[in-house]
């Protein structure tokens, strides 16, 4: 085969969902800017304040919502402007976040979560800390910060640190950590490229800037991108998916015949990083590619680079192993066929 038709690249970017494509084809009849004091300038703000009212009625949040133009922006804001002197993020976080903060300390992971010890050391070093942790890993499916239960939030809150979430690959899928800010990207859900949110607790934790969003952040709001996160967020979570969460499992579990599944920690459902027995990465892209199964190494944000993934060299996988690693992420979309077909190629392959 030589085109693409079984995709298993959910976690770079999922497909657009109908409701999301409808609704952002509205906001897109609504062309005025938002910040016009004009009727149809104030038309476009209803809709925007309404989409933004649904975001939080759809996320359970009862704080504030910034609309930015995806997750890197909203990282970008959050460790940037928040009312903290230091900055405190996992070493298996996204790229974007050691972009947006190049001052963090890093902290160690084991066994699939933030190491306390270290956490605790670093908070006594003294100065009111950010500290950024995600919700689930991108690349190896780790959950490092569920929704029930966090030490860690209670931890940092103990001594009057803020816990800043990316819930990029949770958020739609599972309830957002009880965390001071979140961090949301509507591609990865279903919503629009382009649109994403930093929900805050409380507009004190941050240093305003001036310009749109209350004066959190400057430019045009995008008001198509608005509705459409909206209507993903209302189409339906995980629950709603093609796949149940068993059937998840099991291909993992058949995966894991053929190779090696990365278990650093608790384990969502929907991203898998599985090791070939023999192949590098690469090699196997190609080859999957070739049989018309899209999947990645790493995030998409680094798998075009050669070097050792900075993320699985945090969670202790040695060289070799993260070498001939892949990433193979599950979305609305994706049938329990789609996931017999690539386990039997995948299988074939390395067999």
């Amino acid at each position: 085969m030589s085109a693409l038709q079984i995709y298993l690249d959910h976690a770079a970017t999922t497909p657009l969902l109908p409701q999301a494509r409808e609704a952002w084809l509205e906001g897109a009849a609504l062309w005025a800017n938002p910040s016009s004091p004009h009727k149809q300038g104030r038309a476009a703000r209803a809709a925007l304040e309404d989409a933004r009212e649904r975001v939080k009625k759809a996320l359970g949040w009862q704080g504030e919502v910034i609309f930015t133009s995806g997750a890197s922006e909203a990282l970008a804001i959050g460790l940037g402007r928040a009312k903290a002197v230091r900055r405190l993020v996992s070493a298996v976080e996204h790229d974007a976040v050691f972009r947006a903060a190049l001052d963090a300390q890093e902290l160690p992971v084991r066994e699939g979560e933030v190491d306390p010890e270290a956490l605790a050391a670093a908070l006594a070093e003294g100065g009111r800390a950010v500290v950024a942790v995600q919700s689930i890993n991108s690349e190896t499916g780790t959950v490092l910060l569920p929704y029930a239960h966090n030490p860690l939030i209670e931890q940092v809150r103990a001594v009057g640190g803020l816990v800043l979430a990316d819930c990029s690959q949770s958020a739609g899928k599972s309830p957002l950590p009880e965390a001071d800010m979140v961090v949301l990207s509507a591609h990865k859900l279903g919503g629009p490229i382009g649109i994403g949110a930093l929900l805050v607790k409380d507009w004190a934790m941050l240093e305003p800037s001036g310009g749109q969003e209350r004066g959190y952040r400057a430019g045009t709001e995008n008001l198509p991108g608005a509705l459409g996160f909206a209507a993903a967020l209302e189409a339906g979570g995980i629950e709603s998916w093609a796949t149940t969460a068993e059937q998840r499992f099991d291909f993992r579990d058949a995966l894991s015949r053929h190779g090696e599944v990365l278990q650093p920690g608790v384990q969502c459902s929907h991203i898998f990083a599985v090791a070939a027995p023999r192949l590098a990465a690469t090699a196997m892209l190609i080859r999957m590619d070739a049989a018309g199964f899209a999947i990645s190494a790493g995030s998409a944000c680094s798998s075009g680079t050669l070097k050792q993934s900075r993320v699985l060299k945090g969670f202790g996988i040695d060289e070799d192993l993260a070498r001939r690693t892949v990433r193979v992420s599950i979305g609305w979309d994706t049938t329990p066929e789609h996931l017999d077909a690539f386990a039997e190629a995948w299988a074939q392959v390395n067999a």
